[in-house]
């Protein structure tokens, strides 16, 4: 069997900001929001197994459907701002959509679901149009039966469970309103049985939990208080008779008659938990455990809050009562609290997710039981993905996004496992402004544009380099001699209310007095203080707390001269010069400034383009910028010492060719440009679906003269990719034959793979041949906004055989970035037939 032209090797992607997206299978798969897609996320293997393509809007909640004669989950539904419910099924061990529950007029909020037999579900759904609706799902198809209508009021959270003893849907619903609203289904309709007040202010979360025979529904709000309530067959209720001396609780009661006979239950509260600072988001039950025979776990119940801790509450062994067992979450830092919190089918891990999407993993220490510590989980950017670019030596990825922040990945080598996984390490910038472009300028500098129009240059700090020398399993001497280590910091903090990471120095890393660090605020920046750095020493990928923390660089330069927000960078591979190009309306604003990569001194302004620069590229050796632009034109720049580009002396850059618009081959914004890596051919390509290479340029000396530019014309045909083409590369690896590939990426998400070969006879012969395409759970959900090669061949952090093999490896490996939120890498063989 043929071995695949593209393999998914890992997606870096977050939750949703939403209450409800997140749900852990009892299979052990978590399932979560991400962008428009549902990622099916792996703790043991580290990674995302899945990715799930269908809503056209924000996936809000995500849900497995547990089935009780199963240990792993068959169904799952998600609902998302597009107002559509998906109900996914498992086929051959993956999760294809079946059904599309259309009905809703707004945003689905919360979904649950239970199993009625083995083929039909039982969905609820909650959304901002005011209803709660129940839908029977069955052999593909779903009908909406039964329709609750809330008025003005708004449901939060839904929960289905069977009433105890019967075989009859009971339904939680809680909302704005403060109550908890119960539906019971009777003589096949739904009807409100109770409302359950207490809480003072909104309810954002309920669910049930089973437990010998009863029902426990835990309930958390606003109001930063946790309820407990239990519900029983009134025929029951006589087990529960105490001695007079006992407070009893108010019960409420409510009967059901169905075929002439009639059941009664009985409803208490039975604990209120407070133990949270701020709003409450979600609970979660742990269901007992059977563990040896008829040894079974006390139940427990986890609980998130915005105060940015979770709490494990369990009953005390003989007494009852509901006391915390564990609380765990960040201490200080710079973020909002946790969204919602769930549990792994045998409670050895619990996991919350943040208001930036971040989660947070922990895991009970073996032996220890109250013992948590944080692990390694799953992370990316909670907005959209600008640019990415990897290291000279193809060992890390950096990617900044709309999210303010710039990202670093790279392989994990675990001793345990043979195939290294990849995990965010460091977090260079974390910043004011939405990142939109970076440019590394050698193997541990950077530099990167915002909406500002300020460029910042960060460099890698000592501590950084010695952590990802454990990581990666690279020697740190090799390492070390690679960078600049003179006068190199220990890390980097973030001064109060300021944009720029300030370096630390070993000397400044000696912990403050109690008098220094005082006890009270005396002014308005007091109350802003700085984000102080804490040398770590890791050997496996740090948590978010510390991503946020103790893995800045510390910024080194700041680049003064355009005069809006910066838009796109390049770099040569020389680490001599750094060209930038911002927004611009008007050709006075969209000159390409270049600055030197030592002196970091503006050299030149390039004046060309009439609106704003959008993609740079400069040749692999240095002598030409290609730049093109908005205006529907490309401009070609050329060195005017090319035999210089291997010294020191500062580049000096005049304008070689360029087209105009009454030339222009392409009819809208050419979005992303490349060059071939023998400098031969450079393409381009735009939103007119059109994709061209040009040339040839390797062996054009001709000076330049004003009056004669040199003429560069397609020596492609025009490749059509049937939509807006916004990123393309050259592979860096040559094929066999002569032939050369490269990466389209479109509007629509996918990742389109073409093999070209410049043809001269006979006319009109193919030069284009379609050698792979990403399928629709490959794909981004959104527009792919760069595509990027690794530099050499080979997948990284293999290393041994397939890196020794250089361009012998079948292996290469592209990185990509999406408007939805992810950073995908995929390896691609090139010699597959």
């Amino acid at each position: 069997m043929a071995a695949p032209i593209i393999e998914t090797c890992h997606v870096a992607c977050c939750a949703n900001r939403t209450p409800n997206v997140l749900s852990w299978g009892r299979g052990g798969l978590i399932a979560y929001g991400t962008c428009h897609s549902v990622a099916l996320y792996d703790p043991q293997e580290k990674g995302v197994v899945a990715v799930l393509n269908g809503h056209t809007g924000r996936v809000n909640t995500v849900q497995w459907v547990h089935r009780e004669d199963c240990g792993r989950e068959t169904h799952l539904v998600s609902g998302g701002s597009d107002s559509l419910l998906i109900v996914w099924e498992a086929h051959d061990g993956k999760f294809k959509q079946c059904v599309e529950c259309v009905g809703h007029t707004g945003p689905v909020c919360a979904v649950d679901a239970i199993h009625l037999d083995n083929s039909k579900l039982l969905i609820a759904s909650t959304a901002s149009d005011s209803t709660v609706k129940l839908w029977l799902y069955t052999a593909n198809k779903a009908e909406c039966t039964h329709t609750i209508s809330f008025g003005s009021g708004f449901m939060m959270d839904v929960s289905l469970a069977w009433l105890p003893g019967s075989r009859v849907p009971i339904l939680a619903c809680g909302g704005d309103d403060c109550r908890i609203h119960l539906y019971a289904q009777c003589n096949g309709q739904f009807r409100k049985v109770l409302s359950l007040q207490g809480h003072e202010d909104w309810i954002r979360g309920v669910e049930w939990a089973c437990v010998d025979g009863d029902l426990l529904l835990a309930s958390c709000a606003q109001d930063c208080l946790i309820r407990v309530w239990r519900l029983v067959a009134k025929s029951r209720t006589k087990r529960n008779v105490q001695d007079e001396r006992t407070i009893r609780m108010t019960e409420d009661v409510f009967t059901l008659t169905q075929n002439d006979a009639s059941s009664a239950f009985a409803v208490t509260l039975e604990s209120v938990l407070a133990g949270h600072e701020n709003k409450v988001y979600g609970v979660h039950w742990q269901p007992p455990v059977i563990k040896g025979g008829d040894q079974h776990q006390s139940l427990s119940l986890l609980s998130a809050s915005m105060d940015k801790t979770m709490i494990l509450w369990a009953q005390e062994e003989g007494s009852g009562v509901w006391v915390e067992q564990v609380r765990v979450g960040e201490v200080g830092g710079n973020t909002l609290g946790f969204y919602g919190c769930q549990m792994s089918p045998d409670g050895s891990m619990i996991l919350a997710h943040a208001f930036h999407g971040a989660l947070h993993l922990w895991t009970q220490s073996h032996g220890k039981e109250g013992e948590w510590s944080p692990g390694v989980v799953i992370s990316g950017h909670f907005n959209a993905v600008q640019d990415l670019s990897w290291d000279p030596e193809g060992e890390f990825i950096l990617s900044v996004g709309s999210d303010q922040t710039t990202r670093l990945l790279t392989p994990w080598k675990r001793k345990d496992q043979t195939q290294p996984t990849w995990h965010e390490i460091s977090r260079p910038q974390i910043h004011g402004y939405d990142m939109q472009c970076l440019a590394m300028v050698g193997r541990f500098q950077y530099v990167s544009g915002a909406d500002e129009k300020v460029l910042r240059v960060f460099r890698a700090p000592r501590n950084f380099v010695e952590n990802f020398a454990n990581i990666s399993g690279t020697p740190l001497a090799k390492l070390l001699a690679s960078s600049d280590t003179v006068d190199q910091p220990e890390g980097a903090s973030t001064p109060a209310l300021g944009l720029s990471n300030k370096a630390v120095f070993q000397g400044d890393l000696a912990p403050k007095t109690n008098e220094e660090e005082g006890t009270g605020f005396n002014s308005v920046s007091d109350q802003y203080q700085e984000s102080y750095f804490h040398p770590l020493t890791l050997n496996e990928p740090p948590p978010e707390d510390h991503l946020l923390q103790n893995t800045l660089w510390p910024e080194v330069q700041k680049l003064y001269g355009h005069g809006f927000e910066m838009f796109c960078l390049a770099s040569d591979s020389g680490r001599m010069v750094v060209a930038s190009a911002c927004k611009a309306s008007k050709a006075e604003h969209a000159a390409v400034l270049l600055w030197s990569a030592t002196s970091w001194r503006q050299l030149q302004a390039l004046p060309c383009h009439s609106l704003t620069v959008t993609q740079m590229a400069f040749s692999p050796n240095g002598l030409f910028l290609l730049a093109v632009s908005r205006d529907r034109t490309w401009s070609l720049w050329r060195r005017d010492d090319p035999a210089a580009t291997t010294t020191n002396t500062e580049p000096h850059f005049s304008l070689y060719t360029s087209t105009r618009k009454d030339t222009a081959v392409h009819t809208r914004i050419i979005w992303s440009c490349d060059w071939s890596a023998d400098n031969k051919y450079f393409v381009t390509s735009s939103r007119d679906k059109k994709v061209i290479v040009w040339g040839d340029c390797s062996s054009s000396e001709a000076s330049v003269t004003p009056d004669e530019p040199p003429v560069i014309r397609p020596c492609s045909s025009i490749l059509d990719v049937g939509d807006s083409a916004t990123a393309v590369s050259f592979c860096p690896i040559l094929c066999p034959g002569n032939s050369y590939l490269l990466a389209v990426g479109l509007e629509s998400g996918q990742v389109l793979l073409y093999k070209w070969e410049r043809i001269e006879e006979p006319a009109g012969a193919s030069d284009w041949t379609r050698y792979g395409e990403t399928d629709s759970s490959q794909s981004h959900s959104l527009t792919v906004k760069r595509l990027r090669w690794r530099p050499r061949a080979g997948r990284a952090g293999q290393g041994g055989e397939e890196e020794g093999r250089g361009e012998g490896s079948s292996w290469v490996q592209l990185a990509s970035a999406g408007a939805d939120h992810s950073v995908k890498i995929f390896n691609i063989n090139r010699l597959a037939v």
